[in-house]
């Protein structure tokens, strides 16, 4: 066990890039790292020290949504956005059958890789933004390809799909509303899974570049920049995104400004590979639900208010939850 100082963050991030593949890294969230000039105070476990006692000890002082995926879900007093909190059991074992890493316990990927999880949750079924304890709510952004910064609340009311999806010719969120953005995604692929590939700098400013993938079990049917409902059958393959992301934290962990690069077009094109789609051009004034809905019903073959129905029950723990940076089906 060593403890190291440092005079500035600068010099912080030169020395951690060099340690983040060799050690886990642990520490108390008070003492996690001091702002402004002052000197920052970190313990720092190699991985080939026998000394799991010290280890343990520190890792018990970090947050829970920090050490555990589902932390967040065990939350009592809090607003989910069905009445209860979602089942992410088929969605966490897509990610354990299909993930590209094995990251240590407590090292900084799984420590990130478990932020970002949790943060999905709270985003995507949390319906109150004091509710969600992964983010520091005073200082808390969200920005998407270089793109203005967007409050918690504006995540809230659009949906983490629309949040970070730019219009193009196979969707906008221009033409979609929260619920009819989360049955286009969840219908076409039930699971969509996410891991950290690798972390490139320590906190305060932590970059990391990220995976979601899943498979195309269902048609896609969504509605583009120009208001056209855009249709592409199932392939039964798979979809695989990369992306990057630099997220600055506070001394507890939580997230304060989240921006996020990557490419919405790479699922598109997996989705439609051959550039095959069916268009139909807008032809009413309903709302993106409704819309969705009745599309989708004469695919089936059902009404859309069986369709609505059976979204409703998914919704209410009958199917499976989850998505981080593509965000809603982790």
């Amino acid at each position: 066990l060593r403890h190291l100082t440092f005079s500035s963050d600068d010099a912080f991030s030169r020395v951690l890039q060099g340690l983040i593949r060799e050690t886990s890294l642990f520490l108390s969230p008070l003492e996690f790292l001091r702002r402004r000039g002052s000197f920052i105070t970190m313990v720092l476990v190699n991985t080939q020290d026998p000394m799991p006692e010290a280890a343990a000890s520190a890792r018990t002082a970090l947050p829970d949504y920090v050490i555990t995926p589902n932390a967040v879900f065990g939350d009592e007093g809090v607003q989910w956005r069905y009445g209860r909190a979602p089942d992410y059991t088929k969605t966490r074992n897509v990610w354990r059958e299909g993930k590209k890493m094995n990251h240590k316990a407590g090292s900084l990927e799984e420590i990130v890789e478990n932020l970002v999880k949790n943060w999905e949750v709270e985003a995507s079924f949390k319906t109150k933004f004091d509710d969600w304890r992964t983010v520091d709510h005073a200082n808390y952004t969200f920005s998407v390809n270089g793109g203005p910064p967007q409050t918690g609340e504006h995540m809230l009311k659009v949906g983490t799909y629309n949040a970070v999806i730019t219009p193009n010719e196979y969707y906008s969120p221009d033409y979609s509303d929260f619920a009819s953005s989360h049955k286009t995604f969840k219908r076409m692929m039930p699971t969509f899974a996410w891991e950290v590939l690798e972390v490139y700098s320590g906190p305060p400013c932590v970059a990391f570049r990220w995976r979601h993938w899943g498979v195309m079990k269902n048609d896609y049917v969504g509605f583009n920049d120009k208001g056209d409902k855009v249709t592409a059958k199932a392939h039964g393959g798979p979809i695989d995104i990369e992306g990057v992301t630099i997220a600055r934290v506070d001394d507890q962990l939580r997230l304060q400004a989240v921006d996020t690069w990557f490419d919405s077009l790479q699922m598109f094109r997996q989705i439609a590979p051959d550039g095959v789609v069916k268009k139909e051009a807008k032809t009413d004034n309903r709302g993106p639900e409704a819309r969705f809905d009745e599309a989708v019903a004469h695919d089936v073959k059902l009404s859309p208010e069986d369709i609505s129905k059976l979204h409703s029950e998914a919704a209410n723990g009958k199917g499976s939850g989850g998505c981080p940076v593509m965000m809603n089906k982790e």
